[in-house]
């Protein structure tokens, strides 16, 4: 018999968590011009979804995340863009759950797989807001770090000080 993924705590528990992460989103440490945010943790929820019921919610919540994310500040360029910066991107901090015994390492993964994604749409349809001279590629992996990077390590201490206060024992 194959083990449901999906039942009814799961769903409401990918609601609950989706909705914190969409609210966690709204408050802003910095915000860049043409998208892109240091928040307050944001990721977070997803991350923890990820860690506690595997890859294949966290994948899931994660691109519920990012359509709430497209809703609460669309930057559209393209069509392929929308995907490759919202659903595709967000649903990669998912990933987090093939490390469940490596919690941190799984929130490096899962935002890593985030960079890329931002960083492939970045050197397709952003190209042409790289100043005069730096290459796309540069250009794409400056900006899209400049705000990954503090945001993987406020996601990095606050699931830390999960593990270290034994929440994430009781959670997981």
């Amino acid at each position: 018999m194959k083990k449901k993924i999906f039942n009814i705590r799961i769903v409401t528990e990918v609601a609950a968590l989706v909705a914190l992460a969409g609210a966690l989103h709204l408050i802003k440490i910095f915000s860049f011009p043409q998208g892109g945010s240091i928040t307050f943790a944001a990721m977070v929820p997803i991350l923890l979804l990820a860690l506690r019921r595997g890859w294949q919610v966290g994948i899931f919540a994660g691109m519920l995340f990012g359509l709430i994310v497209l809703v609460e500040e669309p930057f559209v360029v393209y069509p392929t863009q929308v995907v490759l910066d919202y659903p595709l991107a967000f649903g990669a901090l998912g990933l987090a759950g093939f490390f469940r015994k490596l919690p941190v390492l799984g929130v490096a993964v899962g935002v890593a797989g985030r960079f890329l994604s931002h960083f492939v749409s970045g050197v397709i349809f952003f190209a042409t807001y790289a100043p005069e001279g730096m290459s796309a590629e540069v250009y794409s992996a400056i900006y899209n770090g400049s705000y990954l990077l503090p945001e993987l390590v406020i996601s990095a201490v606050v699931i830390q000080l999960l593990t270290y206060s034994k929440a994430m024992e009781v959670y997981l």
